[in-house]
């Protein structure tokens, strides 16, 4: 063994160019997840089919509401049971629509190396949104500005566990409301070119949407390659409003896909037992996963979700609880039984600072969604506080958890199984592996090395400051900040991008009320 180190220095140029591999920053994007782990299911055959008997019931008997006229006129258009804004879908309708739901799909990136699949064994990870606060680069809460927002997208893009830059991570108080979605599609677009979503804030905002992606892709293109994503929250229980019904429309029309997101507050807007609420929500997903092919067949969706469960002490929203944990699960099956993509939340919690409970309530929902097999991991970095703020802090090592969850439900790797085996005898008993070639060639990807957790003795670590991880964490989003290269836009799309944005912010007045008419 020992003839062999100065030939391995030789190669790889000793060990300060090793240790130069080591510290050298990659901001390459992780591909996308494909599971390679078996799914966790914790409901057998017949448990599967009582609860879609269930679901069928209550939209055939319940019923769902349907508070907008023109989904009405749709439903009734294609044979389904319409009473005022009462929609009752009968089991057969409903399964001839969401059959023609594709299973998989293909995400288009700006950049086409960062292209990813969706569905069956396919999974992404996509940032939080919608937070009205965050915790800064000096950890301190406060209103959000276009700039903050802007600092999330550049991380989005530079962190590898990152699959997307989202939309409005935090919300841009320094536009007016009515125009704030114009900015924020813009900033997705421009600090990053990985995939990004779409505002769904108002039927007119989803449509600026699409008219800035048509800018970016070309129109055609949008006809048959997904490049955003919309979400349409449902309020619960069983009830669809205008206004996520037209964004529903909007992006369906384009053939875009869109999450059909139930927001369960179990207990309080489901019934307060784990099964009743996934078949309530079940019913949910499947009447908004229908009005898609109602609107445009064959347009990609996704079967969406937002689950927390109600303190029963306070009323208060909860995270990482183990009822959320088995409500994914099920979901995840419910969604396989029907065979379309899925959506959970993921490092959800309800922690003010970034501490103990942060993390456990978000490696625990991490490790759920896993080994649940969703597909779209939405929320995947810097939630905090039930989504009232985004953590910088939480953030950057959220994002490697996600990298550290890729690496876990990839699989074992086996390439070079008969090479590590052959070490065995090479060392022999009361040996070390730290010098034989095989260590020497595959240290840097043999076994995942996070950064942001510190593995040193205590002494060491005392005597080098001492600092804890939401230091570590904030010194890691400066350092990466500083080596932001931003991935220019096509200068004439861009222009054309600004001067739509300059148009449509000139026809909607400035107003601290969402855009539902201009």
């Amino acid at each position: 063994m020992t003839e062999t180190l100065p030939r391995s220095r030789s190669r790889s140029g000793g060990r300060s160019a090793r240790r130069s591999l080591r510290t050298a920053s990659d901001f390459t994007m992780l591909p996308g997840l494909t599971r390679a782990i078996p799914w966790c299911e914790v409901m057998d055959g017949a448990q599967v089919e009582k609860i879609d008997a269930a679901s069928m019931d209550i939209l055939e008997n319940v019923g769902v509401q349907f508070r907008d006229d023109i989904a009405l006129a749709d439903w009734k258009r294609v044979g389904a049971k319409v009473e005022g804004e009462m929609v009752y879908l009968d089991r057969g309708l409903v399964r001839e629509l969401i059959a023609s739901i594709p299973s998989e799909f293909t995400y288009h990136a700006r950049n086409p190396a960062n292209n990813l699949r969706l569905g069956g064994k396919h999974s992404v990870f996509v940032p939080m949104t919608g937070a009205p606060f965050l915790r800064d680069l000096d950890d301190v809460r406060r209103n959000p500005t276009l700039d903050d927002l802007a600092m999330f997208h550049k991380l989005s893009h530079m962190l590898p566990g990152l699959h997307s830059s989202a939309h409005h991570i935090v919300e841009p108080y320094d536009h007016p409301i009515s125009q704030r979605h114009l900015q924020i599609t813009y900033s997705s677009m421009k600090h990053s070119d990985k995939m990004f979503m779409g505002m769904t804030t108002s039927p007119k905002n989803a449509e600026d949407v699409m008219e800035m992606c048509a800018i970016l892709f070309g129109e055609d293109f949008l006809e048959e390659h997904p490049v955003t994503t919309g979400n349409c929250n449902g309020n619960s229980p069983l009830v669809w409003d205008e206004t996520m019904l037209g964004a529903m429309r909007a992006f369906c029309k384009r053939k875009q896909p869109v999450l059909c997101s139930p927001f369960v507050l179990g207990g309080a807007n489901t019934p307060a037992s784990v099964p009743a609420a996934v078949a309530q929500l079940n019913a949910e997903a499947l009447s908004a996963l229908a009005y898609t092919q109602v609107i445009r067949k064959g347009a990609p969706a996704i079967y969406g979700h937002y689950l927390s469960t109600v303190s029963m002490k306070s009323g208060a929203p909860m995270a990482g609880t183990p009822e959320i944990s088995l409500m994914n699960f099920m979901i995840g099956q419910m969604a396989r039984y029907y065979g379309v993509p899925w959506r959970t939340s993921n490092t959800l919690g309800g922690a003010k600072t970034f501490d103990a409970q942060a993390g456990y309530e978000s490696a625990t929902t991490l490790s759920a969604v896993l080994h649940a097999g969703a597909n779209y991991i939405w929320h995947s970095a810097g939630w905090n506080e039930a989504g009232m703020h985004c953590s910088v802090a939480k953030f950057i090592v959220d994002a490697e958890q996600c990298a550290m969850g890729h690496r876990m439900a990839s699989g074992p790797r086996w390439d070079d199984f008969d090479q590590a085996v052959a070490a065995v005898p090479d060392v022999g008993p009361g040996g070390h592996y730290l010098g034989h070639p095989h260590t020497q060639e595959n240290f840097q990807s043999a076994f995942f090395m996070p950064e942001m957790f510190d593995n040193n003795s205590i002494e060491q670590w005392q005597a080098e400051g001492g600092v804890e991880i939401t230091e570590r964490a904030l010194t890691r989003a400066k350092k990466l900040l500083s080596e932001y290269q931003e991935p220019k836009l096509d200068e004439a799309k861009n222009e054309e991008l600004l001067a739509y944005i300059a148009r449509r912010e000139r026809e909607i007045p400035a107003a601290d009320e969402l855009n539902q008419t201009y």
